[in-house]
């Protein structure tokens, strides 16, 4: 009963947890950028500014409540087709 409840709350705030994996998604293109510069060690984004790094470092961070948002929206969709 209480998922249930849970993913008809998660349904009526679905186009707010599609923006937050649109945002947290386009973060990861600079980060990706910053980790092959890294990578290669060219110094063009990596070493530049201590803060910059600590920022891109960080975005790694926000993918675990984008795969959260992306495995209960998946949950959502399968309970409202089986309920058809």
């Amino acid at each position: 009963m209480f998922l249930k409840d849970f993913l008809v709350k998660w349904e009526k705030k679905l186009t707010l947890s599609l923006g937050f994996l649109v945002v947290t998604h386009l973060a990861q293109i600079p980060h990706f950028l910053w980790g092959g510069d890294a990578l290669l060690e060219s110094g063009i984004i990596y070493k530049v500014n201590p803060v910059l790094d600590f920022v891109l470092y960080g975005i790694d961070l926000i993918e675990i409540p984008a795969i959260i948002v992306v495995v209960v929206s998946f949950a959502s969709t399968l309970r409202r087709k089986s309920e058809q």
